[in-house]
């Protein structure tokens, strides 16, 4: 294993649907300690990209190394083993079950030997308290369902489970588009605490504001191709916006409409 290699490094990655292009060369590195911003409209080719990282998709071309090391994903349990966890926008929880069930769901740990093995509540709602707090969300009832929180506090616990069990580079699947603003505050926040622990974040979204607030880096998709990667210090958040939104496109329609986009 190379030391000093990014967690994630996918180079010139290409997938068909049969004549369907919907991957045309796409590059990417992750580093640790890294928030990665992958930014690109509808049809960009963001949720083709995250399936293939995340093993669902197997990519037609190209080259994918986790720490240095070739890898090919047959399914998502390949990628999870190797670290890369995948938060969708959905979050793929249950919401009328307890905020400790989702924590722990098709993990739990169990005590006692066959047949008498049971699953340790006491300890999942220990932990599943501790991790809470330790983000700053206050849950005084493991057990109340995890429909009663906040779209923020669902998505950092869906983002502290994926820590928990181990995730080396975080996918997070626009985390904020659903949210309030104190709610995108929060899960923000919280995807700061993540990088400083030294993991990697791919931070998949649209708006470029929430990108620019937490982002190291930020590169741009549109139609499936990479159109650049650039650092925080490199590019200004309106050129980004501009490059993300169709730039000269952009302004022409401004013009037509008189400076109202």
């Amino acid at each position: 294993m190379e030391t000093h290699a990014p967690l994630i490094d996918i180079r010139n990655v290409v997938k068909h649907f049969g004549s369907v292009i919907a991957l045309s060369g796409v590059s990417l590195t992750v580093n640790r300690g890294e928030v990665m911003c992958l930014l690109g409209d509808n049809g960009a080719g963001k949720s083709t990209l995250i399936k293939t990282l995340a093993g669902v998709h197997k990519p037609t071309s190209g080259e994918f190394l986790v720490d240095g090391q070739h890898v090919t994903f047959t399914s998502p349990r390949d990628a999870l083993d190797a670290g890369i966890a995948t938060v969708y926008q959905d979050l793929a929880m249950i919401p009328l079950m307890s905020v400790t069930r989702n924590f722990f769901m098709g993990r739990e740990p169990v005590k006692g030997f066959w047949p008498f093995r049971y699953v340790d509540f006491d300890y999942c709602d220990e932990v599943t308290r501790e991790e809470m707090h330790r983000i700053g969300i206050d849950v005084r009832d493991p057990n109340q369902a995890v429909g009663t929180l906040s779209g923020g506090e669902r998505q950092c616990v869906a983002i502290a489970r994926a820590v928990y069990f181990g995730a080396k580079v975080l996918i997070l699947d626009e985390p904020t588009s659903a949210l309030g603003v104190a709610q995108t505050s929060m899960v923000l926040k919280y995807i700061h605490q993540v990088r400083q622990k030294g993991l990697g974040v791919i931070f998949i979204t649209h708006n470029v504001r929430h990108a620019y607030a937490v982002g190291d880096r930020f590169t741009v998709l549109n139609r499936g191709k990479t159109l650049g990667t650039y650092t925080k210090s490199g590019i200004q958040i309106e050129e980004l916006q501009n490059l993300m939104a169709g730039g000269k496109e952009l302004q022409a329609v401004s013009a037509e409409l008189g400076g109202m986009v």
